[in-house]
């Protein structure tokens, strides 16, 4: 008897941290359990064909919100074709709220919550063909100690052309109303010693590109500092190895002694994604957001300006009592603090999560597709929201994208959510289109903005433009920018040879 763990990644680039938990820990039965990972992007038929071709007796499917469209029509149509494989769904789009859903109707077991005990005992239940008597099984939460580590089942493939994603931590402390971590009672940690001990594997086999999804990484200073350490002596020992780090932070909370280990990190190896998601006073109360803004704000502006760490920070548009000019005034005000990047998204209402109890009071609309965004509220309208969705995608592919590093402050003035937002009205039409711009068609559509609606001359427009064409390593000069510098090709080439590092390394070299 067979046991297949699959799932349907976002990109080919994602490798499943899920999967490998599942497969790590079940024991016996691992020498007849295997991995196969998809993508949403590929063929229903061919994701089907590939599943029985390996010709299993259980299927375990792990579920997020970005699959459960595509894993749902794949479970039902493998029950027509299969109706004798036993399926398992689990992750954090069927833990909650998934009675009247068609994916549990399809399935055969559902493991709500964690799944790394009870997915093996599930199995050997099966297996040993003893009487189950519930479809929906409550997962078993364990001690972290007994839960054994999933690193060592990536792949040298993963490792050399995914994304590996790695956890020190589990949980979260915090109770803001949008974020399924707030049904956690706490932030729960891993043993350190056999941690690193993995993470040292890791590094010995050729990964030097760490994703970490704690959700509270700095939340405890010497669990932090012990990480950061191990790192800073693998840089040490090996200063001509690129390493790249990524972590999530409490914006709050940055004592000295962390401060001081993040100053020895070298330039592009440390970027921190820090969620704000609003500054209004309002707001806070009702998500049951606490933070500390003066201390963000010091926290921020010291990374930003001391440090050379590439900072991500996010706002969420549609929060309760938010207004249009309430979300300006805190775009306005994180972009003072200079982060390199802020990250506009959309609320989400995602299953099992308290924001459900602003919904008749803010007389909340959301969408019944995933990933359940807001429509519209209260206090902004389906147009609003709508509007600060283009410029979110018109931000990422100016701002955040780091290709207009010269240009960017001639489009922004002292009110930069009232710059972008006009620029989304005006760009908008003239491309129907948010995703899928070309850049040379992007370039335009910015240097024809600038020339016809800034007060900015021609010269000053084509001067910093030019220094963003060479940069980003474009072939072609555009005739817009007036006449080239005399070496720009070879500028251009010595830029595109710095492809082969990873991005962020990119933007800090450029």
């Amino acid at each position: 008897m067979s046991i297949l763990l699959t799932t349907l990644n976002a990109r080919f680039a994602h490798a499943s941290l899920a999967l490998r938990y599942l497969y790590a820990n079940m024991l016996e039965l691992q020498g007849q359990t295997s991995i196969v990972e998809f993508t949403i992007q590929q063929n229903v038929e061919d994701i089907l064909e590939c599943i029985i071709q390996h010709d299993p007796r259980i299927v375990g499917f792990s579920v997020y919100i970005w699959n459960i469209v595509e894993t749902t029509q794949l479970i039902q149509e493998l029950k027509l074709l299969r109706p004798d494989i036993t399926i398992i769904i689990g992750g954090p789009e069927v833990s909650y709220e998934y009675e009247d859903t068609a994916i549990y109707n399809a399935a055969d077991y559902l493991i709500e919550g964690w799944g790394e005990i009870s997915f093996y005992q599930l199995c050997h239940q099966l297996i040993n063909k003893q009487i189950i008597t519930q479809k929906a099984i409550t997962g078993i939460q364990p001690e972290l100690e007994n839960i054994t580590l999933p690193y060592r089942y990536y792949t040298d493939h993963d490792i050399k052309h995914r994304t590996v994603y790695i956890e020190a931590s589990r949980g979260c402390p915090f109770k803001c109303e949008f974020c399924l971590s707030s049904l956690d009672k706490t932030a729960w940690s891993f043993p350190l010693d056999s941690f690193l001990a993995e993470m040292d594997l890791l590094y010995q086999r050729g990964l030097r590109q760490f994703k970490f999804i704690d959700r509270t990484f700095n939340l405890k200073k010497e669990f932090t500092t012990r990480i950061l350490e191990f790192f800073l002596n693998k840089i040490a020992n090996h200063p001509k190895e690129p390493l790249f780090l990524h972590f999530e932070l409490v914006p709050d909370h940055l004592p000295d002694e962390l401060k001081a280990l993040i100053l020895l990190f070298p330039d592009g190896s440390l970027q921190f994604e820090i969620g704000i998601q609003t500054l209004n006073p309002e707001t806070q109360v009702l998500i049951s957001r606490k933070t500390n803004i003066k201390k963000a704000q010091e926290n921020i502006r010291w990374l930003s300006t001391k440090t050379t760490v590439h900072l991500h920070v996010d706002l969420i548009a549609g929060l309760p009592a938010e207004t249009l000019n309430d979300f300006a005034n805190g775009f306005n005000e994180l972009w003072s603090w200079q982060p390199q990047e802020i990250q506009l998204g959309i609320l989400k209402r995602l299953k099992g999560t308290p924001i459900i109890r602003h919904t008749e009071a803010f007389q909340y609309k959301y969408s019944h597709i995933p990933p359940y965004s807001v429509l519209e509220n209260k206090t902004m309208s389906f147009s609003t929201l709508n509007h600060i969705k283009r410029i979110a995608k018109f931000w990422d592919l100016i701002a955040n994208s780091g290709r207009f590093k010269h240009t960017l402050p001639l489009l922004l003035n002292q009110d930069a959510f009232a710059a972008i937002s006009e620029f989304t009205t005006w760009s908008f039409p003239k491309v129907n289109q948010t995703h899928g711009i070309a850049f040379d068609k992007l370039f335009a559509l910015v240097f024809d903005y600038l020339q016809n609606y800034t007060e900015h001359t021609l010269s000053i427009i084509q001067q910093a433009m030019q220094q963003d064409f060479i940069r980003i390593g474009t072939h072609g000069w555009p005739k817009f920018l007036g006449t080239p510098p005399d070496n720009w090709k070879e500028q251009l080439i010595n830029k595109t040879k710095q492809k082969s590092l990873p991005k962020r390394q990119q933007q800090h070299t450029s």
